[in-house]
Parts: C-alpha cells; sequence; structure tokens
C-alpha cells in the first residue's frame, strides 16, 4: 500500500496552525485541555517572533538551553557547512570528524581527570547512561564489589524523565504515578541558601547536611554505587541554591568514602553559574559529568556523558568477557549537532563570553533586590545567571494557577518566562544585552504592580 501524504496548504492561516497546534501536537508538562497555543514563527538575537508578529524578550533561553542567542551567525555557516559533508553517521562502531573534534574541545575545557566522551541526543540519557556506567563499574572493575548497587540523590532532586532518572528524582508532581515502576534511592537532604537569614544557620545547616551523608555512607558501607548531585543549584527544584562549601563537602566524603560522584551540569553547565561549568567554583572533579541543554548552544539535541580514565577502564577486555557498555543512541555525536556544539564553544572563546557576564551578573542581583518592595515576591535569590523568586498567592486567585497566570500577565509586556508552579525562574541566554535584562525586569514590576 503506497502512502499517500496530504499536504498542508502552502501558506496556513494562523488560524488553521492553532487548530493543528491544539488537536495533534500533544506538549510536554502541559495541561493539554487548558492550552491556548504560542506558536513561534522565528527568532533573533535573544528575540522570538510568534505567527501573528508579537515580540518577546526569550526570557528562559528556550529552557534553558540558548547561550548566544537565536541565529548566530558562526553556528548556523557551521551546520549549513555540515550538510555539504555528511548530515548522519552512527556512534556504533564508527565515527567523524565533529564527533571526534567535539570530544576532545570537551575533555580540554571540564576538569582534568575527564578524559572519555560517551554521547547521547538528552540530558535526561545523558543521566542514565551515567547510572548503568556507575553500576557497572563496580561489577567488573579491578577489585569489584558487586554489592554496591545503590545511589544517593538529593531531596527535591531533578535529573529527566526516564525511569532511571525518575527514579533518583524527588519531585512527587512530575514522578509519584510512576512509583510502582522506579527503584529507590537513598535521600539526602540538601539545604537550600536562601532558606536561611544569616551565614551562621547556614553553617550550621550545611554541616547537618554533610554529617547525615556521612552517615548514610557509613549505614551503607559497601554498597552505595554513586552519588548524583546538581552542583550549586537545583534547577526544576524551584532553584533551590545550596551554601558555599556543600559541593566540595559532598564531593570529599564520596571519595572518602570509594563512592563515585556523578555531576549532573545539564542545566548548569556552560556559563550558567557564572563559570562555564558549575564544578569549577568549589574545584571539584566529579568521576562523572553529564552535559546538556546548552552544548550545541540550544541548536541541536546532544548531550554528553564524561569519565575518568578509572571509571573507562573498567569496560575494557575481549569481547568474551562482555565487559562493554551496551547502551547507545541512533543519533549519538549527531555531525550537525556536533558541529554546531564546536562552534558554540569557539563563540565562548572568541566572544570572551564568560568574563563578560559580571556586569550582567550584578544587573540582575541588583533588579532582583528590587524585587524585594513587592507584597507577592518572596525569596528572590541569584546563582550567576540564573534568577528566580515566589508568588505568594493573593486572595481569591488559584494558588496552582497563579504562576500561569502572572508569566502571561508579563507576557503582554514582550517578556516570554514559564514558571515552576509558584516560582518565577528568569534564566535568559547569556548573550542578552543589560537593556533587555531591564526589560525583563521592568516588565516583572508591571505585572507585580
Amino acid at each position: 500500500m503506497e502512502i499517500v501524504i496530504q499536504e498542508p496548504a502552502p501558506q496556513p492561516s494562523n488560524e488553521q496552525l492553532e487548530f493543528w497546534d491544539q488537536k495533534h501536537v500533544w506538549h510536554s508538562f502541559t495541561q493539554m485541555a487548558s492550552y491556548t497555543p504560542f506558536i513561534v514563527e522565528s527568532a533573533k538575537g535573544c528575540r522570538i517572533r510568534d505567527i501573528h508578529g508579537n515580540e518577546y524578550i526569550d526570557a528562559v533561553s528556550s529552557l534553558w538551553c540558548n547561550v548566544h542567542g537565536h541565529q548566530h551567525a558562526k553556528i548556523n555557516a557551521a551546520i549549513q557547512d555540515q550538510l555539504k559533508k555528511v548530515a548522519h553517521v552512527t556512534n556504533l562502531g564508527a565515527s567523524n570528524v565533529e564527533t571526534i573534534l567535539l570530544a576532545k574541545m570537551l575533555v580540554d575545557v571540564t576538569p582534568d581527570n575527564l578524559e572519555h566522551v560517551f554521547f547521547c541526543s538528552d540530558g535526561a540519557n545523558a543521566i542514565e547512561v551515567a547510572l548503568k556506567i556507575a553500576f557497572q563499574y563496580w561489577q567488573q572493575c579491578d577489585q569489584p564489589e558487586p554489592k554496591r548497587t545503590k545511589y544517593i540523590a538529593l531531596s527535591n532532586a531533578y535529573h529527566g524523565d526516564t525511569i532511571g532518572t525518575v527514579s533518583v528524582g524527588d519531585v512527587p508532581l512530575f514522578h509519584q504515578i510512576f512509583k510502582p515502576l522506579l527503584f529507590e534511592p537513598l535521600r539526602l537532604n540538601a539545604p537550600n541558601a536562601f532558606d536561611f537569614v544569616d551565614d551562621e544557620s547556614r553553617q550550621r545547616a550545611l554541616e547537618k547536611s554533610l554529617t547525615e551523608f556521612e552517615g548514610l555512607l557509613s549505614e551503607n558501607a559497601g554498597q552505595v554505587a554513586a552519588i548524583v548531585a546538581e552542583p550549586l543549584v537545583q534547577g526544576a527544584a524551584g532553584i533551590k541554591i545550596h551554601p558555599e562549601g556543600f559541593l566540595r563537602g559532598i564531593a570529599g566524603i564520596a571519595k572518602k568514602h570509594n563512592v563515585l560522584m556523578i555531576a549532573d551540569e545539564v542545566a548548569v553547565g556552560f556559563g550558567r553559574t557564572g563559570k562555564m561549568f558549575a564544578c569549577e567554583h568549589e574545584d571539584v572533579a566529579p568521576d562523572i559529568l553529564c552535559l546538556g541543554k546548552g552544548l550545541s548552544g540550544g541548536y541541536l539535541p546532544i548531550s554528553a556523558t564524561l569519565t575518568s580514565t578509572k571509571v573507562y577502564n573498567a569496560f575494557l577486555g575481549d569481547i568474551a568477557e562482555k565487559k562493554t557498555l551496551f547502551h547507545g543512541h541512533t543519533f549519538a555525536g549527531n555531525p550537525l549537532a556536533c558541529a554546531a556544539s564546536i562552534a558554540s564553544l569557539r563563540v565562548f572563546d572568541e566572544e570572551k563570553t564568560i568574563s563578560n557576564l559580571e556586569p550582567k551578573m550584578r544587573r540582575i542581583g541588583f533588579r532582583l533586590e528590587r524585587l524585594k518592595e513587592f507584597d507577592f515576591v518572596e525569596s528572590p535569590r541569584q546563582r550567576g545567571m540564573i534568577a528566580a523568586f515566589d508568588l505568594k498567592t493573593p486572595a481569591g486567585k488559584n494558588e496552582s494557577e497563579f504562576g500561569y497566570y502572572f508569566c502571561d500577565l508579563v507576557q503582554q509586556y514582550g517578556v516570554r518566562i514559564r514558571p515552576l508552579g509558584n516560582t518565577v525562574i528568569i534564566m535568559p541566554p547569556l548573550a542578552i544585552s543589560e537593556e533587555e535584562l531591564d526589560m525583563i525586569f521592568d516588565a516583572i514590576e508591571m505585572s507585580l504592580g
């Protein structure tokens, strides 16, 4: 039977597009019964334009992934040049030039002990394979410890939506329904620096958490394969920011107990915290580092899991030994995505992206401070180019819907943001100007007023 494609009209109307969007597209994390179409037609720099010609500042970097702005000339050119060579090569027993170059560049810019790169297609799968690597490592390393089958994960953790990543996650709204499918990790209560009013109470909370971690490892001696944690900032937890020393503390304790550390920098990597990688702030070199989102500058799906040579060597041997990592993705190491990623890393260097963030971070801090004057704002907080505040629901408003209602108000002033419950997150492209940052906060203040 031949497939007959019914081509849409050459230029379907906006109304037709909106109808098809509601009827056929099942949107992520979206209650489709109340979904109102928002359809982007084009984007340039830090602005996106919808099909009605309305322009908005992209204040959430298209879900935290766009880095250098939309339509960056050098990344566009890199993708176009790669199309003239090859669009896809399998990563299973084969390679291509771009995959190799990107792997070498990632090894060069990440912590020194990370020498080997496993490519995936998205952040969740970068974490998924990290969990599998940690488990398999202990089964077949030089001195196997097969009882190391447990994981420690942080309170309020979010690492993705595969079964493994949901298991180490801790967001009931997202995960409760899947509980019968999951394995149970050990849970460490991670302190939130903004829960405490002074340095002394913050330090006590830090010490309590690290003592708890030490206790978990002692109680489960020889049973823990790895701890998995987002360094410094837990994004989907509602921008939970750890106090200084927490990352360094858990890394040191994990090493002391011979437990692998998996650092999930899918959201916080590539400049979001003010340094290229969040682990740099506390000089932490994890055993396994997971990257995604901003890896390609937000252009194409790609992620990477980097490991130390110690971990990697446990997977080497004769084919008959079956030490191979039996995990892979059709589009892993895709040449187009790798070309975009290489170009993005070069832009970081050529445009001095990281060193140019300081005045922008100060501007965000100044504008966040002003938000404290508004009655409906709680706990404004910032780490680098990541900012957030919580909304107090006014009388007469539905608490579960108020975050969306507020973001709809902000959108009327030309700024596109998306809430996490009643937490408003501001995470624009790193390329944003100070003027555009002011426009974002002006829109927020007008909506609060």
